[in-house]
């Protein structure tokens, strides 16, 4: 079978979905691989190296998915993407049905087979494909990154003969794999880190990286090891006991997002203006609407003095890395579903189910039949 990788067009975005030690491994397993032109160039992966590993490097979009049984990238595809993939083939990416429902529709009409990572079930033996684990470790690392870039003030403590220097306060909201590394990684520049998550799961988790975890008494335990969302209530409480904590911060990171749901906002213009000039807030979920209500996505506002940084896309700034664990979980992926070079989906295992969008053109996923009104659109009605 035809496994097709095109260049991702997304704005921003410089990733890649399989990188050539993988690509040398899935032909290796009897897959044909085709790669569009320079769609591993801003990851660090040129074609030279694709072609090295086996694969066919084809000069635009529409060479590089002729033929192809499955097609393999970081972001879903766009309506006119969709409508140009051959009858019946297969997807793999990130899908998220609500900000892709013309893409879904259009996928549908030409009885494809779509895969989410986002619908990945969280067990065990799905652990090596979860991809938005492997992606939120990448973000984490930058958010931490972010903050000490924008903080006008050192992270670690410095005894110097000018006098000392005490080290940064930082709080991190939401103890998931991105607020895991976002501890880590302040922790590791030396900063006095405290983290805030509903779940109390959270709580041991973040001590074990050297953070105090903070409990204000608002607990929100979901499904899957996910939080639920918060109800008015809940969020005017957890509001409250936090904006002390905010405002004694140098440093608020903010990692809070709910599946298939508009992120919530955890920290309010007034817990922004009650923290001290010169302090930063790093908005993890900006993508989703964010967790600060100040936060624009893509840009630094600048709020009384604290700068509120609305991370776009954060995995796509550090491009090589970010690829080369999603190419891994994409392998994993295959190795279940395709291990002899050749889709063959066991429709009773609940990682195949799980992550099935739409099969052959018909609705699967919840949200997807909601979008196409409960039924197919496509050859597979």
């Amino acid at each position: 079978m035809q496994l097709a990788v095109p260049t991702e067009t997304r704005p921003g975005e410089r990733r890649v979905a399989l990188t050539p030690d993988v690509v040398k491994k899935l032909i290796g397993a009897g897959w044909e691989v085709r790669v569009q032109a320079g769609a591993g160039v801003e990851a660090a992966f040129g074609d030279a190296a694709y072609q090295e590993a086996g694969a066919i490097i084809a000069p635009d979009a529409a060479a590089t998915v002729a033929g192809a049984g499955l097609v393999v990238s970081v972001n879903a595809p766009s309506a006119e993407q969709a409508a140009a993939l051959p009858p019946g083939a297969t997807t793999l990416s990130f899908f998220g049905i609500g900000q892709s429902e013309e893409a879904v529709r259009a996928l549908a009409g030409r009885g494809a087979t779509v895969f989410s990572f986002d619908l990945l079930p969280r067990i065990s033996r799905a652990q090596g494909m979860d991809a938005l684990s492997s992606q939120a470790t990448v973000s984490g690392y930058r958010a931490g990154l972010s903050a000490a870039e924008h903080l006008a003030k050192f992270f670690p403590m410095f005894m110097t003969a000018a006098g000392t220097v005490p080290p940064a306060k930082v709080l991190v909201m939401g103890v998931g794999v991105a607020g895991l590394q976002a501890i880590a990684t302040a922790r590791r520049l030396g900063a006095v880190v405290k983290a805030y998550d509903v779940r109390a799961a959270a709580k041991e988790e973040a001590e074990s990286l050297g953070a105090t975890f903070l409990d204000l008494g608002v607990s929100a335990e979901g499904t899957g090891g996910y939080a639920r969302e918060l109800s008015p209530e809940e969020l005017d409480r957890q509001r409250a006991a936090l904006a002390e904590e905010v405002g004694r911060s140098d440093v608020v990171i903010t990692t809070a997002a709910v599946p298939g749901r508009k992120a919530p906002v955890l920290v309010t213009g007034a817990m922004v203006e009650g923290m001290a000039e010169g302090a930063v807030v790093v908005d993890m979920a900006a993508d989703q609407g964010g967790n600060c209500e100040l936060t624009k996505v893509g840009e630094v506002v600048d709020h009384n003095g604290v700068h509120v940084v609305g991370m776009a896309n954060p995995p796509s700034g550090m491009p090589t890395h970010a690829s080369f664990l999603y190419a891994r979980n994409v392998a994993n992926v295959l190795g279940l579903m395709g291990p002899e070079g050749t889709l063959a989906p066991d429709w009773e295992d609940e990682i195949v189910t799980g992550m099935c969008v739409v099969r052959e053109g018909k609705a699967m996923a919840p949200a997807a039949v909601e979008v196409l009104g409960g039924g197919s659109e496509g050859s597979g009605s």
